[in-house]
């Protein structure tokens, strides 16, 4: 039987069974039919479309699973797609700018159109990334308002614009290259370049090329022609002859050879008188506001604004010289109406269909201000950090900050600016934002006005002066007399209902002081005083009392203010906690009427009905509603911005009576009282306490007194404890206000934002600061007193070298250096305390100043004041023959031979020997001898003072003044050199290695002087005088040049180390220009590099945004701590990573020389509220926040509001990056910020 084989088959394919499969519709179910074929759909048209995950089907085929590639061939197995040729695409270029332009004819006098004439445009190639001009041609319409920070500023005015000469002149001198040497064979930027030198010549230093070798095998032809005709022309440069000699000369007979040179160095030409100084020009022009202004109405018939009132004398004079188009800067009391003068600038610029700009250094400010102008104008719009209003109105409204950034950022809104009225202009002072006044007036083009609105200011003219050469246009300065309501100020020691009465007038209305009162005041405060305090003024101990003797004083004084009818008061502390204390305090107190409250409770229902229902029932917001509807008020910066709003506007329609509030409340907005308190006399200012200035004792004081109301204001100063010293006092209440001052500083974004301009320097924007002006207003003089000392230096004769002078040059030089040495090593020696005991009274010192040269003199007596001492001398002179010293005839100049130099070579009279008194400064003690007398210093000064005397002129000296003169003659007649003296290192005992050095400097100069051979020529006396003419003109000029240029400015080392900072940490190149991360940072209104490192390190992008948000809050808060324990790990990370990072800055700013500790530089970022604001972002409504940390509500909302800020600067810089998904983040982050009661709009913009 015979087997058979079995034969594997091959499984069968899907296809080749007798099935079929037939999906039915969408729903993913499936039949199967006995009938063979592929699968089938009860679909129309087949299966669903779908989208492919490409990645993943290019990663199968090409990188997983490359098997079903060919073995061979696989060049064929590639396909691709031919792409379709377009040369013309090539040739789609933007089109050019219109080269010309249709300029309508018209009839002179009807205004027909004649015809039209083709004009050609100039500047047709302008952009706002490439140009400063006006002519250039408007941006995008959505970067017309804020600009954007690629954009060019428009030109500074004042600032000489470059013309097309100028910038030909430039071009053609920075063409002057020497072909030899500067030709570069590396481009800046490259590592390496191309080497054009042939092969046989030896390369050239590294990175130059010589042009004569380049040419070599070239044959040009005709070049020795040239030459060999510019050598045969007879005008043909020839080096000049050198002129003969003064001793070539033949010499003239004489008796003798020193004859002959005493004659030549007598006849030898005088120093010239010095220049005269130019007239200086006066920018700055004093307006008189005494006369009245009888033809105001003749001249303006027509004003562009009226008021119900007419107008003060000052403000008809701002409004003259506003219809002229000048600047005014009108620097008034408080109070007086300086919102007057800008009232009628806003109406003009309507008028004439222009913009103006109104900056305020605060943001309630700028509220406030927009609603009262836009009650009285309308047209008004608004733009602070977190809200813009009709930001097309005519009048725009913003804090100094955001015209700032406009400025730099190329706003088109500069374009039809006429007016910037800067308000509270003396907030210049303020050490953190008053550079910003000077950015801002430095960068204002020159068609824009100014207008200045300030506190009455010592120096109102020296400031006007400065903004008037920085603009080039003159500044009319007006200012106030008087105060429209006088004030009278008090002092005030009661502090019960039996002691209301002890009110004490201390300064009356017509400014007179009043010691009686004082005195009155003092022996009232005594009396009550326990027996072991009884002193007298500043000697008695401080004793301030607690809460309840701070409510015997209120309640006491208001009784009293409110039986003289003396409500509203504003009473001034000095402290948050202790307004709010105050207020507390004065449970028992009720000021209002019922009316009265049931206005304010309607107002509270109508202005709390925007919150929602947990923001109305936070605490600080019913405590201030309950102390309202009684009368009473607290205003200060922990108060959130919609309370403080409410308290303001009830305070101006009267229904709050008395207002605790901080100093903050007087900057600003028109709100007087009736009365001002002031609850002490003395702040702290962040470092120490001190006593009120007087500027900030007037802006507060000012506040008393309401315009049309009152006949006067009245001021209560609070005597709790001690009744303060009567000089301080007098000095608050009548000394000078606090002067404007430069607080000019560079920052990172002003240095970024000029250097990506090329027209501008930060040089130029130091040199016109207010803080350069003192040194840079005699510029003009400077330059035409340069150009005549240049005239003169020319033509003065060239002193002769030769032969024998041939060390002349060098035995000026050795002599200079030699005094200034020693200048240098008195100065030491001044300065030290051993110095200064030396210099006692019989010390024999020698005297060198205008009046006397190498004189012994004697000390007689020593005084110190308040700078320096002064040592009162008896020193050795000649006998005046001639009482006139307009006879005694010029001193010859002296020349200087070694015996002078080296020694002192002291001063002999001629004649009788005479003797002065002379109070000396250290200065004018050329040295200090070893010789000491025995004298009486006060007989010899009776005897002087005696003999100055018209009737005991002739009298003899006294036996003591002959004896110390006999004495000192003897001195100088036995050194004629002068008599050794003390030497600074052995006597002294100065170890100081400056003047260890300068010791063995002065040695070796005076061996250089005494080897020096130009002193035995005959024409060395003439000679000498010609030369030391010629170096001290050369030296004035060199410290003009000096003057003039940039290594002058102060803060010109600050500068090279902050461009340092920048270029180390790779913000700008090399050579200055602007790469990513500065022009990142030009985005960023503070902390700009922490936040530029932050985002290049990518150190946010991870992070969720309520994270991000925590974080960076630590940049904006203004109150000290360190974040909580509780912390999720991701923040605390976040935190340290932040400090690293601005720990790691820090350390390179110490590294390029900057004077900014590391700690002090990491020091200035505070975290406290980094829980707070984690928790606010996650949507924790804000009664739950105060559990979370200390702070002050108002300053919560001050922190959230300014982060918000933050971000979304931060998300402009992310998308400038081309980072969407952080730009992303931040705008979430800032959305989350921006809700309920933090971002509740302001009360003054409904």
């Amino acid at each position: 039987m015979m087997e058979t084989e079995r034969i594997v088959l091959p499984p069968p394919d899907p296809l080749d069974l007798p099935l079929r499969a037939v999906e039915l519709g969408c729903t993913g179910r499936w039949e199967l039919l006995n009938v063979p074929g592929a699968p089938e759909s009860t679909l129309p048209h087949g299966l669903p479309p779908c989208a492919p995950d490409l990645q993943q089907e290019a990663e199968q085929l090409f990188l997983s699973s490359p098997a079903w590639l060919p073995l061979h061939g696989v060049e064929h197995s590639a396909r691709k797609w031919q792409r379709k040729m377009d040369p013309w695409s090539l040739l789609a270029t933007l089109g050019a700018p219109v080269p010309s332009d249709l300029q309508a004819q018209r009839h002179p006098t009807t205004g027909q159109i004649l015809g039209y004439k083709e004009v050609l445009l100039e500047n047709t190639n302008l952009s706002a990334t490439t140009s400063l001009s006006l002519r250039r041609p408007p941006g995008p319409v959505s970067q017309s308002l804020w600009g954007n920070p690629t954009q060019y500023p428009f030109w500074p005015g004042g600032m000489d614009e470059p013309t097309i000469t100028d910038l030909s002149t430039r071009e053609e001198a920075e063409e002057e290259i020497d072909f030899e040497k500067d030709l570069l064979t590396v481009p800046p930027g490259f590592k390496k370049g191309v080497d054009f030198a042939p092969e046989d010549h030896p390369a050239p230093a590294p990175g130059l090329l010589s042009l004569s070798r380049l040419l070599e095998p070239l044959d040009l032809g005709g070049g020795d022609e040239d030459e060999s005709e510019a050598v045969g022309q007879p005008g043909g440069p020839r080096r000049d002859t050198v002129s003969a000699s003064p001793c070539s000369a033949p010499l003239a007979r004489a008796s003798s050879l020193e004859n002959l040179v005493l004659q030549e160095a007598s006849t030898a030409v005088a120093p010239p008188e010095p220049p005269k100084p130019p007239p200086q020009e006066q920018w700055a022009i004093p307006v008189d506001v005494t006369s009245p202004v009888d033809d105001f109405y003749r001249l303006i018939p027509q004003p562009a604004f009226r008021w119900a009132f007419e107008p003060d004398v000052f403000q008809k004079q701002a409004i003259l010289h506003l219809e002229r188009h000048d600047s005014v800067f009108v620097a008034a009391h408080t109070s007086a109406g300086k919102t007057v003068v800008a009232e009628y600038a806003i109406a003009l610029a309507q008028k004439h269909m222009t913009r103006t700009i109104y900056t305020s250094p605060i943001k309630a400010l700028s509220n406030q201000k927009f609603r009262d102008f836009r009650n009285t104008f309308g047209d008004v719009g608004l733009l602070t950090g977190d809200v813009q209003l009709h930001p097309e109105a005519s009048c725009l409204i913003m804090t100094t900050e955001i015209l700032r950034s406009m400025l730099y950022s190329g706003s088109d809104v500069i374009r039809d600016l006429e007016w910037v009225i800067f308000d509270e202009v003396h907030y210049i002072n303020d050490a953190e934002r008053g550079v910003v006044w000077e950015e801002v007036l430095i960068m204002l083009p020159d068609h824009v006005s100014i207008i200045l609105l300030s506190a009455t200011v010592p120096n109102a003219l020296e400031f006007a002066d400065w903004i008037g050469r920085l603009k080039r246009r003159q500044i009319y300065v007006i200012s106030t007399v008087a105060r429209p309501v006088p004030l009278e100020h008090h002092l005030f020691t009661g502090n019960s209902p039996k002691t209301q009465g002890e009110l004490f007038l201390l300064l009356d209305s017509r400014g007179t002081f009043h010691t009686k009162g004082y005195y009155a005041a003092v022996e009232a405060r005594k009396e009550r005083m326990s027996k072991h305090a009884q002193t007298f003024g500043a000697k008695q101990p401080t004793h301030q009392g607690g809460p309840a003797q701070d409510r015997g004083v209120y309640l006491s004084l208001l009784a009293s203010l409110r039986t003289r009818a003396q409500l509203p008061v504003v009473v001034f502390t000095f402290s948050r906690g202790r307004c709010d204390e105050q207020a507390s305090g004065l449970t028992s107190l009720d000021l209002t009427t019922s009316s009265e409250k049931s206005e304010i409770h309607l107002f509270l229902q109508r202005c709390l009905a925007r919150l929602r229902g947990s923001d109305r029932q936070l605490p600080q917001v019913l405590h201030m509603s309950e102390l309202l509807h009684r009368g009473l008020g607290v205003h200060h910066s922990g108060i959130l911005p919609i309370l403080k709003e409410i308290v303001e506007m009830l305070f101006s329609r009267g229904l709050v009576k008395v207002l605790f509030a901080t100093e903050t409340f007087a900057m600003g907005v028109n709100m007087p009282a009736r009365t001002v308190v002031f609850d002490s006399t003395r702040k702290h200012d962040g470092s120490t306490f001190r006593d009120l200035l007087p500027g900030e004792y007037v802006q507060m004081a000012g506040r008393a007194g309401r315009r049309g109301l009152d006949p006067t204001g009245t001021v209560i100063l609070l005597c709790k404890g001690r009744v303060p010293e009567m000089a301080d006092l007098h000095r608050m209440m009548m000394g000078k206000p606090s002067q404007l001052q430069s607080q000019f500083r560079l920052t990172y974004t002003m240095i970024l934002n000029l250097l990506r301009v090329d027209a501008l320097r930060v040089e130029d924007m130091m040199k016109r600061s207010f803080s350069e002006f003192p040194s840079r207003k005699d510029s003009k003089a400077h330059e035409q007193t340069l150009a005549e000392l240049t005239k003169r230096l020319g033509a003065l004769e060239e002193p002769d070298v030769t032969g024998q002078l041939v060390d002349l040059p060098a035995y000026y030089s050795y002599g200079e250096e030699l005094t200034e040495t020693r200048s240098l090593i008195q100065r030491r020696i001044i300065e030290s305390v051993n110095g200064l005991k030396s210099l006692s009274a019989g010390r024999v010192v020698i005297v060198k100043n205008q009046k006397h040269h190498n004189a012994l003199g004697v000390i007689l007596q020593v005084s110190s004041s308040s700078t320096s001492r002064v040592f009162t001398t008896l020193v050795l002179c000649d006998k005046p023959m001639s009482e006139d010293p307009q006879e005694r005839g010029p001193a010859s100049p002296s020349v200087p031979y070694p015996d002078d130099l080296v020694g002192f070579r002291l001063f002999l009279p001629e004649g009788p020997c005479g003797h002065t008194v002379a109070k000396l400064q250290p200065g004018d003690v050329a040295a200090i001898t070893t010789k000491v007398l025995r004298l009486n210093g006060e007989k010899i000064l009776e005897d002087f003072s005696k003999r100055q005397q018209p009737k005991f002129k002739k009298e003899p000296p006294s036996a003591a003044v002959t004896t110390a003169v006999q004495e000192l003659l003897r001195l100088a007649q036995a050194h004629p050199a002068g008599p050794p003296t003390l030497d600074p290192v052995n006597d002294l005992q100065l170890k100081d290695v400056s003047v260890v050095e300068a010791g063995l400097r002065v040695r070796k100069l005076e061996e250089l002087i005494r080897g020096a051979q130009c002193v035995h020529s005959p024409c060395f006396p003439a000679q000498y005088l010609k030369l030391r003419e010629r170096m001290q003109i050369q030296e004035e000029m060199e410290r003009l040049r000096f003057l003039l240029s940039d290594q002058s400015l102060l803060l010109l080392p600050e500068y090279h180390q902050r461009v340092e900072v920048l270029r180390t940490l790779g913000y700008v190149d090399e050579v200055g220009t602007v790469k990513l991360a500065g022009r990142v940072a030009c985005a960023m209104s503070s902390h700009e590099l922490l936040l530029t490192e932050l985002m290049f390190d990518n150190a946010l992008s991870a992070l969720r945004p309520e994270e991000i948000a925590a974080l960076l809050s630590g940049l904006v808060c203004q109150s000290p701590g360190d974040p909580s324990d509780q912390l999720p790990s991701t923040l605390k990370q976040g935190v340290e990573r932040v400090r690293a990072v601005a720990k790691r800055i820090g350390e390179v700013q110490v590294a390029c020389g900057l004077n900014q500790t590391v700690e002090e530089f990491v020091g200035e970022l505070n975290f406290g509220l980094v829980e707070v604001v984690y928790e606010w972002a996650r949507g924790m409504p804000f009664s739950e926040l105060a559990g979370l940390s200390g702070t002050p509500e108002g300053l919560v909302v001050r922190c959230i509001q300014r982060l918000a800020e933050m971000c979304r600067s931060l998300r402009g810089a992310a998308r400038l990056v081309g980072e969407p998904v952080l730009g992303a983040k931040m705008e979430t982050a800032a959305t989350l910020l921006r809700r309920d009661i933090v971002f509740a709009a302001s009360l003054y913009t409904q």
